[in-house]
């Protein structure tokens, strides 16, 4: 009875430890690859003929979207510049091969003339087809290439009628090329089919998708979404990791992102001198259907291929996006001259398509890199990443151990009192 005793108080005492002692690697800054420049902002508008149904607060849902335009417009901030672009607004006719050319700019992406921009929007009259894949990947082109928030907002009421041209893929597309364009996605209407395709499009960029059945909703929204591209952000670096050590590409501290095909394995390299510290974190997004069961390994090599360290994490289908990160600090050196390290960064997952889902372009691959001097020791953190808190940890472990010892004392003494009384 009293070993039972002893040991599971040991072994309470052990967990809470172990639960406490736990340290997470500390978040990485961004660093120098940050996105400055002007912010830009193009409204997409679908003006097929079903904008022409009257279900918005009495209205049509035209009505309801030039009333939000109007409002947008005056409320946009100085330093956005803004652009409209329709889709299914001038071919009236039944041809589809036209019908999915219908796109135009109504709006160049500009310093913003109110009232010039108004009196466009007023001209628009419901009209043709719904050709939303085209209208994106012209948006883009409208945006451009250059530093700065790219934000695309796309206001539909219904389904694409251009496939095989799917505008999901097409937004991954987009979202392949690293140019940090985000595409927010709102629905005139409560309807599944369009829910599904309007949230792939806005997953695929890291936008949002917003249902939306109201006026009023309608604007504060689309406001929020071009506020929200004035904000300070940063913007991550494209880069193209390698299939080995010896050619990948050569990071420094900052924000990068790239893609991962299912099963994949990516090679990047970062220099660590002596007296500093590695901190990175990666993240792979399931933009598609997965099976679940998938997960994400990070790991630390030397050039000669000896593992420094690793961090893992599993997900089950759950969540979207599967997280893990590492630190690696390199002890100080007595020659002032010693060389940097080259350490190998290997990002791989697990990830499977499930049934009939394309596996190109990759999974988005978000890879934070942060090279601190001052350093911990290399055995704290090398091991298990616990840092500095393998003193705590220590700690603990005695206390629980001499926890046990007294546990055990007195429940002797008691049961010596038993028997004696």
């Amino acid at each position: 009875m009293i070993r039972t005793q002893r040991l599971a108080a040991g072994v309470c005492a052990l967990l809470a430890t172990l639960a406490a002692g736990l340290a997470f690697p500390a978040a990485a800054r961004a660093g120098e690859p940050t996105g400055e420049g002007t912010p830009k902002v193009d409204l997409v508008l679908d003006v097929s003929g079903s904008m022409r149904s009257r279900d918005i607060d009495g209205g049509s849902r035209m009505a309801a979207a030039k009333q939000a335009f109007n409002e947008v417009l005056d409320a946009t901030p100085k330093d956005v510049r803004l652009g409209i672009r329709t889709l299914g607004a001038n071919y009236p006719g039944e041809d589809r091969r036209t019908g999915c050319k219908d796109t135009a700019q109504l709006y160049p992406v500009s310093t913003l003339d109110r009232t010039e921009a108004k009196t466009a929007v007023a001209t628009l009259s419901p009209t043709g087809w719904t050709p939303i894949g085209p209208a994106l990947l012209k948006a883009a082109g409208d945006l451009g290439t250059d530093a700065g928030s790219k934000r695309i907002v796309l206001i539909s009421d219904g389904e694409d009628t251009c496939a095989p041209l799917d505008p999901c893929e097409v937004a991954r597309e987009i979202a392949a090329k690293g140019i940090g364009l985000t595409i927010d996605t709102l629905g005139l209407v409560p309807n599944t089919k369009l829910r599904k395709q309007l949230s792939c499009i806005a997953e695929a960029t890291g936008g949002t998708y917003t249902s939306v059945q109201h006026t009023d909703q309608l604007t504060d929204k689309v406001n929020q979404l071009v506020d929200r591209a004035a904000d300070p952000v940063v913007t991550p670096v494209a880069t193209e990791g390698a299939a080995r050590c010896t050619d990948a590409p050569s990071l420094k501290s900052g924000l990068y992102t790239d893609r991962e095909e299912f099963g994949q394995q990516r090679w990047y390299k970062v220099e660590v001198r002596p007296g500093q510290e590695l901190r990175t974190s990666v993240s792979v997004a399931a933009d598609r259907a997965v099976n679940p069961d998938y997960g994400v390994l990070l790991r630390a090599v030397t050039v000669h291929g000896r593992e420094i360290v690793r961090g893992e994490a599993a997900g089950n289908g759950r969540t979207d996006v599967v997280s893990t990160g590492l630190r690696y600090p390199k002890a100080e050196s007595d020659d002032e001259q010693a060389p940097a390290e080259t350490v190998c960064l290997q990002v791989t997952n697990s990830f499977s398509a499930a049934s009939g889902v394309k596996t190109t372009p990759g999974m988005p691959v978000e890879l934070t890199v942060d090279v601190v001097g001052g350093a911990s020791q290399a055995h704290d953190v090398a091991s298990f990443g616990l840092g500095r808190g393998w003193w705590l940890l220590g700690l603990l472990v005695l206390t629980g151990f001499l926890a046990g010892l007294v546990w055990g004392w007195v429940s002797r003494w008691r049961v010596a009192v038993w028997r004696t009384n």
